[in-house]
This record gives structure tokens, C-alpha cells and sequence, in this order.
């Protein structure tokens, strides 16, 4: 068997359906992992206050707080904690808000047990790569933009702004290949964990959101360039 390098990491699962979240903490004990369960939204605030965390999985529909509120207040002190967010609901208006609020993944109710698995181990592995990085580069700037990536915020100009996980995900790997083309394929790869030949607009919708946010033009960027058909290339 295969030593999964992430055992140990503990778990916080909000689940209140009783026979999901047996079999989810079952499974998620069987690799290695340590799980506390709570099964509505104020012990999962009581839990997260009182004990240290790798990782949450949460769901929204939760008596007292819905997991809506539950990211949102998590984000306020723990901006890197990976949250996994498990619904019934389809909308995607739901998985927007999720997103917005602070949720890293979302995954739709039934889900393959194999694919949270794969995802629960790709969020700690990306967790671990961010929190090496930002030990040996907590402040990065150019421009007038200052990114402190311990925090996920920037200093653009006289303003802050809170990044999300996804948008400090994607910088880091801009800063860690400045001055190289990096291509969709591979940010989807090492910041999304995605692999293969994925058509998706994600990719450049966050360009554009860096874009919007650190350059003096955005319409035309001269530290986010596009290079036709290979990707996107960072220069300070």
C-alpha cells in the first residue's frame, strides 16, 4: 500500500446528514487522516476555535450556520485554510457565492468517494507548496502593488484588497516562473490540481481579474502579457 504522505492531517468535516458524513469519516480515517465531525454550524465554529486544522469539509445546508457564513468567518483569520464545500444544490449561482466566500472546491451531492479522496489530497499537497513558498517570500512587489502572501492580501497603490485562495495560487506560480511563458495547461495543472487537455475559461478569467487589479491599464498589460497560442507570460 502506498504511504499517503499527508496522513496525520486533521480534518474538520461539517456534515449533519448521519450516514454521508459515517462513511466519509470512515474512509477519510482509513487514509490516514485525523477527522472531528460536527454536525451543525455552531460546533463547527466551536470546533474550528478550539482546535488546529489542516482542512474543512463543509456543507451548506447546516442547522444554526450555514456554510455560506461558516467560510466567510473562517477567511477572516485563517486566509489559507483549504475548504472543500459538499452541496445538493446544482446552481450555479451557488457555486459562485461558494467561491466567493472562500470556498477552495466544491464538490456536487452524490459525488464518487474516489474523486473527494483525490481532491482532499490535492488541497493539502497545494497547501503545502503555498506555505513553503511564503515562508522564504512573504512580501513580493512591482509596480506599486505589494503582495504579502502569508496574509493573501495586496497593497495596491493606498488600497488593500483580500485575495482569494485561487487568485494568491495563481500569483505564486507567476512569481515562482517570472519572466517565463507558462501556459493554461500548466497553471490548471499545478494550481487546480486539473490534468489533461481541459477546454476551460478559468484560467483567463483570473487573468483578467490580476489584470484589473494590478495593472495601471488593464486594456493593455504590461505585466500580465498574453503570448498567442502559449499562455501568458509575468514580467516585473
Amino acid at each position: 500500500m502506498i504511504k499517503n504522505k499527508f496522513e496525520n492531517s486533521r480534518i474538520l468535516l461539517v456534515e449533519d446528514e448521519d450516514s454521508l458524513a459515517a462513511g466519509l469519516e470512515y474512509n477519510l480515517h482509513e487514509e490516514g487522516y485525523i477527522v472531528a465531525r460536527a454536525e451543525d454550524g455552531k460546533k463547527a465554529l466551536d470546533l474550528f476555535d478550539s482546535q488546529k486544522f489542516d482542512m474543512i469539509i463543509l456543507d451548506i445546508m447546516l442547522p444554526y450556520h450555514d456554510g455560506f457564513e461558516i467560510a466567510e468567518k473562517i477567511r477572516k483569520t485563517s486566509p489559507q485554510m483549504p475548504i472543500l464545500m459538499l452541496t445538493a444544490r446544482t446552481s450555479i449561482k451557488d457555486r459562485v457565492k461558494g467561491l466567493e466566500l472562500g470556498a477552495d472546491d466544491y464538490m456536487t451531492k452524490p459525488f464518487h468517494l474516489d474523486e473527494l479522496l483525490l481532491r482532499v489530497k490535492g488541497m493539502l499537497k497545494r497547501k503545502a507548496w503555498y506555505q513553503t513558498f511564503f515562508e522564504t517570500n512573504p512580501v513580493f512587489t512591482f509596480g506599486k502593488n505589494e503582495i504579502y502572501f502569508d496574509t493573501m492580501t495586496c497593497k495596491i497603490g493606498d488600497k488593500t484588497k483580500q485575495l482569494t485562495y485561487y487568485e494568491a495560487m495563481v500569483m505564486k506560480y507567476f512569481v515562482e516562473h517570472e519572466g517565463k511563458i507558462v501556459s493554461r495547461k500548466d497553471l490548471l495543472e499545478h494550481v487546480w490540481n486539473i490534468k489533461g487537455e481541459v477546454e476551460t475559461r478559468t484560467v483567463d478569467n483570473f487573468i483578467l481579474r490580476l489584470r484589473k487589479y494590478f495593472e495601471p491599464n488593464p486594456s493593455k498589460p504590461k505585466y500580465f502579457r498574453s503570448v498567442r497560442s502559449a499562455g501568458y507570460i509575468f514580467e516585473r
